[in-house]
């Protein structure tokens, strides 16, 4: 699926919403919990695969190891988000400079 900043997803196996920030030009196989993200709200059916199901928390954001995507979690849910069969990584803060 193509993607664009500002669109919002939905996994169908848990309670988890993501925004899209950044993302490449190109199609992508965006899931949470080993399953697709859908686009429309759907009724939820399954449960997260094993090995996807470490779960997302509201309010963080995951991106890829090069940094080259990104997405915001805006619902928490039990499954993790992973893009063409790898899993993404919280975006931990950047340390500031001291001030000293």
């Amino acid at each position: 699926m193509k993607l664009k900043a500002g669109t919002k997803l939905e996994s169908a196996v848990c309670d988890t919403q993501v925004m899209v920030l950044r993302v490449p030009d190109r199609d992508l196989d965006v899931r949470c919990g080993g399953v697709p993200l859908q686009l429309d709200p759907g009724q939820q059916e399954g449960e997260p695969e094993a090995g996807f199901d470490g779960g997302t928390l509201v309010g963080k954001r995951y991106n890829d190891a090069d940094d080259t995507m990104e997405f915001l979690c805006t619902r928490g849910g039990a499954g993790s988000l992973s893009v063409d069969g790898t899993l993404l990584e919280q975006k931990l803060a950047k340390k500031l400079p001291s001030s000293d």
